[in-house]
């Protein structure tokens, strides 16, 4: 029993892992002994992130755009250079866009659900044989989809792609896993509340005390938080457990209509 969350050994893949939620795991990941890929578009902050936790164990960094089936397709065949097989998908990457309903943009609409959501869906396609090859019976491979409480719950703001969009990926977490438990993989969720971020900066900005007063555990979300979470959804302590979403949000859902 004392082994059941020991990742060692494992190969993994974080996209968007060059900061936010996506560097937390990471960090947790390389730190437990995982191989851990990281990927994002912006080439110098990947470089400075792979190189920081690269003191706590293995850390690749692979720069890509995965918003188009071109780059996924690339980014794959890239790792499998290097892999054949991947233990852990970690489909972190995530943008999301606000503006009144009246001026919502097409453009604003078809990036985040691209980005959010087709983007997840054809990464999992390109490395199924990689998944595949790294799962058994008792031990399965991990996709872990990362939604948002956005995704389950009324937002308070006009960010109306990312809300479809994270309720998209929360839907398409229990339908993959239905399809593919039969092939040893097991694909979960997380739906974070408030993390430091980009995508939550603008909340945060100089009101980091309101915003952790308005949790009902008196804090926005840490890095062993979100590690934590994603190192049990990757262990054999998670094994029999697929197609369902962690909410991670300090209590702020169940707390909204008290």
């Amino acid at each position: 029993m004392k082994n059941l969350f020991s990742l060692e050994g494992k190969v993994a893949i974080i996209t968007g892992g060059s900061r936010g939620i996506g560097a937390m795991m990471a960090r947790g990941f390389v730190e437990n002994g995982v191989k851990t890929y990281i990927t994002a578009r912006k080439k110098e902050e990947l470089d400075a992130t792979a190189k920081e936790l690269s003191q706590y164990g293995e850390c690749i960094a692979i720069a890509s755009d995965i918003s188009t089936v071109e780059g996924i397709e690339a980014l794959t065949q890239e790792i499998m250079k290097q892999e054949d097989k991947i233990d852990i998908l970690v489909n972190n990457a995530g943008a999301t866009w606000g503006a009144p309903i009246s001026e919502f943009p097409e453009a604003g609409w078809d990036k985040i659900m691209d980005l959010n959501v087709k983007s997840p869906f054809f990464l999992i396609q390109q490395l199924l044989p990689a998944l595949k090859a790294a799962g058994t019976k008792e031990d399965p491979a991990r996709v872990i989809n990362i939604g948002s409480v956005n995704g389950l719950s009324y937002s308070g703001m006009n960010n109306y792609s990312y809300t479809a969009s994270k309720a998209a990926i929360i839907h398409l977490t229990k339908h993959l896993a239905a399809d593919l438990v039969k092939d040893n993989i097991n694909v979960n969720g997380i739906a974070p509340g408030f993390f430091p971020s980009k995508m939550t900066a603008f909340v945060l900005d100089g009101h980091e005390e309101q915003a952790a007063a308005s949790i009902p555990r008196g804090r926005i979300g840490s890095p062993e938080d979100a590690a934590g979470t994603a190192i049990y959804l990757s262990s054999r302590a998670s094994a029999w457990m697929t197609g369902n979403t962690m909410v991670l949000d300090g209590g702020q859902i169940i707390s909204a209509h008290k």
